[in-house]
């Protein structure tokens, strides 16, 4: 007869089930980007695919990632004034905007647009190939399904983010140039003028590293959670869901991990 638990150990067994629930999930999404990548530098390559998924992943995601920097740039000069004027130091509005934009509110805000739009969408389709069994006939057809899935998306998604996180950036740092000049009373040519002399190239490039990376997170989630869903919609729509709030939870983590790695003293 086995021995009843104590009230220790039936405190601790949730938590010791759900960081082994956990650390299996981490050990899953590592080896399938170890296989993405190793698939990634191996033929054959279906260019065809990539270029469909480039304009998916990106052109069609410009309008999104535009709406989000323009209103983000105008609210953040609003709030950078108003603080601003507390210690009349209102001039900072155009450096403080701009910096603000390429090396955090562009990347990360493109990233999480870009995640409730791409990773939600990839995991939905892969998770209906998976249940209609179109992955399967993949198979059957000779064709590795990482290679015609994941790959391209993956490819796409991670050239495609610096693209349109350069975009943002340009009309978040609009955004705030219109509201400054139009609302705040701050002139055109010393505004632009700010902006130049207080952004230098390693802000804008880190930015745009980041948002590689987090193009690469965005497919990657988006590919593992749809080519391992459950069956029927209520699996698919969990695929969906989760797909989503991991390339989230990543992509903030990640974002801190490398600020911390560019910007440490």
């Amino acid at each position: 007869m086995a021995n009843p638990m104590n009230p220790f150990q039936v405190f601790l067994a949730p938590i010791g089930r759900s960081t082994l629930s956990l650390l299996a999930a981490i050990g899953r999404i590592a080896i399938y980007m170890a296989e993405t990548l190793s698939h990634i530098v191996r033929p054959p390559f279906y260019f065809r695919e990539f270029l469909h998924q480039l304009m998916v992943i990106g052109y069609f995601s410009l309008p999104v990632v535009g709406l989000t920097a323009v209103f983000t740039g105008a609210a953040l000069a609003l709030q950078i004034f108003e603080g601003g004027s507390r210690f009349n130091a209102e001039s900072v509005v155009p450096s403080i905007v701009a910096i603000g934009m390429v090396r955090e509110l562009g990347p990360v805000l493109g990233g999480l647009m870009v995640a409730g739009r791409v990773a939600s969408s990839v995991a939905a389709e892969l998770g209906t190939m998976r249940v209609t069994e179109q992955i399967d006939a993949l198979v059957t057809l000779s064709t590795h399904p990482m290679k015609y899935l994941t790959v391209p998306r993956v490819l796409a998604a991670t050239l495609a983010m610096p693209v349109l996180v350069a975009v943002g950036d340009s009309i978040g740092i609009f955004g705030g140039f219109l509201v400054g000049t139009s609302r705040l009373g701050l002139n055109p040519a010393a505004y632009l003028h700010n902006t130049v002399d207080f952004l230098n190239s390693w802000d804008v490039v880190s930015g745009l590293i980041k948002a590689s990376v987090f193009g690469f997170i965005v497919a990657l989630m988006g590919c593992y959670h749809g080519m391992n869903s459950g069956r029927g919609a209520q699996g698919v729509g969990r695929a969906t869901t989760n797909a989503v709030v991991s390339a989230s939870v990543l992509i903030l983590t990640t974002n801190y991990l490398m600020t911390e790695a560019f910007f440490s003293s």
